[in-house]
Formats: C-alpha cells, sequence, structure tokens
C-alpha cells in the first residue's frame, strides 16, 4: 500500500478541520456557565433552547451548503473554502461578545454559513488533490476533527474550571479560524498550484449535475443514511458535556473529559482506518462499524459510574469514526457515473440537518424526561444507518449477479448456435 503524500493544501485542510471542530465545540462544552450567564439556565428548562441554537446554525450551513457548488464553479475551490474559513471565525467572533441569547443564535447562523461551505467543499477539496486513492486521504483529514474536539474539549473543560470566561474561549477559537483563512487564501507558488477548474463553470452545469443526482432513487439511500450517522454522531458530541454535568459531576473538566473520550476514539478510528482500509472495503467497514456503535450506545443511559461512561465513550467514538467521510467516499463509488463534488455537497446537506434535528429532539426529550432518556435517540440513528448500509450491500451484490447473468446469455446463445 502507498504511502500517504501531503502538500500545502493538504496541512491547510487539517488546520480548517481543527478550527471548525474547536468552533463547533466549544459552545456545547461552554453550554453550562453560557447559558447561566445569558438567561436560559438548562437546568431551569433551558435544553430546548440549547437545542434550538444548533438548529438555528443548521439552517444557516443548509442554506449556504446548496449554494456552495455555484460559489466553487465560480470562484474555484480554493477561495471557496478560503472565505468560507474567514467567515466562520467572524461569526464565532460576534459570538463571543453576544449580549443576549438572541444576538448568540444570530451570531451563530454567521459562523454556519462558513461551516455550510466546508462541510460542502472540504471533502471534495481533498478528493481533487487524490484521485487515486481518495478514501484513505479523506479518512485521515477527517480524523483531525476530532484532533480539534480532543483538545478543544479538554483544554475549555481545564480553563472553565480555572474560572477563564467563555467569552475570551471563544474569541480564542475565532482567531484560529481567521489564521487558517490566510493559508488557504494566501498566494500559490508555481507548480505547486490547487487543482482547480481551469475554466469556471457556468451555474447551469452545476444544476444539472444537481438534478441528474437527485433524481436517481439509489442516491436518496445514502442521503437517509448521512441524516443520520450525522445526527447520531454530533448529538453525542453536543450533548455528552451537559449530560455529564447534570447527571455525574458539576465540574465542567468533567464534561470535557467526557466529550475527549468520544472524540479520542474518533481521532484513532479515522486515522487508523485512513492508513488501512481499502476503497472497496468501506461498505462493510461503515455497516460493521454502525451495528457496534448502536449496541455499545444502547447502554449509555443505564452507566451510573463516570469511568465507565468514558470507556463507552472511547469504544463509541472508535465505532463512529469512519461513518461520515466512509458513507460520502463509498456513494461515489455506487453513483461513480455522477459529478463528485456534486454528490459531496447534497449528502452534506443531510448530514447537517440531521446534526440539527437530532440535537434539538435530544434537547426537547431532555426538557421532558431528563438527558438519559434522550440519550436512546442514538442508538436508534446507529441502528438505522447499519440497516440502510446493510441493504446497499445486498442490493449490489443481486445487481452484480444480474450483470453476470446477461454477460453469460449472449455467450449460450452463441454456443447453442455452433
Amino acid at each position: 500500500m502507498a504511502r500517504l503524500r501531503f502538500g500545502r493544501y493538504d496541512y491547510a485542510s487539517f488546520i480548517c478541520f481543527f478550527a471548525y471542530a474547536a468552533c463547533s465545540v466549544i459552545l456545547p462544552v461552554s453550554l453550562v456557565p453560557l447559558a447561566a450567564e445569558l438567561g436560559f439556565s438548562l437546568e431551569e428548562g433551558g435544553m430546548t433552547a440549547g437545542g434550538a441554537m444548533q438548529l438555528g446554525r443548521t439552517i444557516s450551513m443548509l442554506l449556504i451548503m446548496l449554494s456552495c457548488g455555484f460559489i466553487a464553479g465560480h470562484i474555484g475551490k480554493r477561495w471557496t473554502m478560503g472565505l468560507s474559513v474567514l467567515v466562520m471565525g467572524i461569526g464565532i467572533m460576534t459570538c463571543a461578545i453576544s449580549p443576549s441569547y438572541w444576538i448568540l443564535f444570530i451570531a451563530m447562523s454567521i459562523a454556519g454559513m462558513g461551516e455550510g461551505v466546508i462541510e460542502g467543499l472540504a471533502t471534495p477539496f481533498i478528493q481533487d488533490l487524490h484521485t487515486d486513492e481518495p478514501g484513505r486521504y479523506i479518512n485521515f483529514t477527517h480524523s483531525f476533527w476530532s484532533v480539534g474536539v480532543v483538545v478543544t474539549v479538554l483544554v475549555v473543560g481545564a480553563l472553565l474550571s480555572m474560572g477563564v470566561s467563555w467569552r475570551v474561549l471563544l474569541a480564542s477559537a475565532a482567531g484560529l479560524s481567521i489564521l487558517t483563512s490566510l493559508i488557504y487564501l494566501a498566494p500559490q507558488r508555481e507548480g505547486k498550484e490547487y487543482p482547480d477548474h481551469p475554466e469556471r463553470i457556468h451555474w447551469s452545469i452545476t444544476l444539472n449535475h444537481a438534478k441528474d443526482i437527485i433524481t436517481t432513487r439509489h442516491f436518496w439511500l445514502f442521503f437517509a443514511a448521512m441524516f443520520f450517522a450525522g445526527g447520531g454522531e454530533f448529538g453525542i458530541t453536543f450533548w455528552t458535556a451537559s449530560f455529564i454535568q447534570l447527571n455525574f459531576v458539576s465540574a465542567a473538566w468533567a464534561g470535557g473529559v467526557g466529550t475527549a473520550c468520544f472524540a479520542g476514539g474518533m481521532f484513532l478510528g479515522r486515522s487508523g482506518w485512513g492508513f488501512f482500509i481499502k476503497q472497496h472495503q468501506l461498505k462493510y467497514l461503515v455497516a460493521y462499524s454502525a451495528a457496534s456503535a448502536a449496541l455499545i450506545t444502547l447502554a449509555l443511559p443505564f452507566v451510573q459510574g463516570l469511568w465507565v461512561l468514558f470507556v463507552l465513550l472511547f469504544l463509541t467514538g472508535v465505532c463512529v469514526a469512519p461513518f461520515w467521510p466512509s458513507v460520502q467516499s463509498y456513494s461515489t463509488n455506487r453513483l461513480h457515473e455522477r459529478d463528485t463534488t456534486m454528490i459531496f455537497i447534497l449528502l452534506s446537506c443531510a448530514g447537517i440537518p440531521g446534526c440539527g434535528v437530532i440535537t434539538w429532539l435530544m434537547g426537547l426529550l431532555g426538557n421532558i424526561g431528563g438527558l438519559r432518556m434522550s440519550f436512546f435517540v442514538i442508538p436508534a440513528c446507529f441502528a438505522i444507518l447499519a440497516i440502510l448500509i446493510t441493504a446497499d450491500i445486498v442490493y449490489a451484490r443481486a445487481q452484480s449477479r444480474r450483470q453476470s447473468k446477461q454477460a453469460l446469455a449472449p455467450e449460450s446463445e452463441e454456443s447453442s448456435l455452433c
């Protein structure tokens, strides 16, 4: 197996995923003190407001994601990625100075516009750099999301416990994002250019690519798979810290460690599979991992010991690790005649709403029966994902057998004539 080789834009993508993760999880980790300061205490019915905050962010992500293909076709992927990281940083910086819940809600929606483009284009951005074995590079690059989560939750949890304001921490994450944008936007070296399309793509061509994909019935299986994969993954990421602080230990460090255990498992899974998995094995990886994740997370609401919870969260992270990048990469194999970039964008348009809807649903159920009850949503998401990918594996085998019979039929007719 060939050794992984990286260049400037690979490293830019690594830092981009780190910064994106930092901006995504710093609010959930800071949610308890943040909510208390801005007047929607989680202990007094504010979980729905906390979940709705992420849902609003998701809506802006989805809206911009639907148009990021047109933007990239006009100004190129490199410029689009650079500007999106900049917008994300500006939005999080605005969050840091928000005086009320509703200003925070609007600021998160601004950040969501940048994040939506990152979600839609980061994977095809990497795919265009490494067209020979994209699955390996995509999984490895996505592992830096997990690195960002681990570092952010541990550092933020510790600093919050030491009395550092959540506003200072948000401003720091925003500054990292703004600096990251410069790596993308800095002038290119001759002979080291990003492989953008040499000519700007007319919007009608991009629209036709989208129409071609959404009229393919098979695409919707992967669309549903991404919805539940994204929802299950981010539901744990968003609510774990609050779950621990409200049910086990109130200290912010404990919530940070719990989220870090989950993210650490994801990093180990993604970086490991990035090195060792082969493209044709992705479907089995997702199916087996989803079934395992469903069984492990089914135990989370019943756990009473904090250290047992940490172990289960780590194992869940290992299982969840390949879902997002591998479902996307595998889908391009199954829909190989369609435009790859548009497939990635449209599938992200399923994963992001999954993140928002499942996060909001868990907050709603948390208000009704507590966060323990809401965590039953997670194994349901993973079980549905396992069923969908297994169904595609069975369908692919049946399709292969039919094609083999059709190929043999003309040969049989020729033999009978002879």
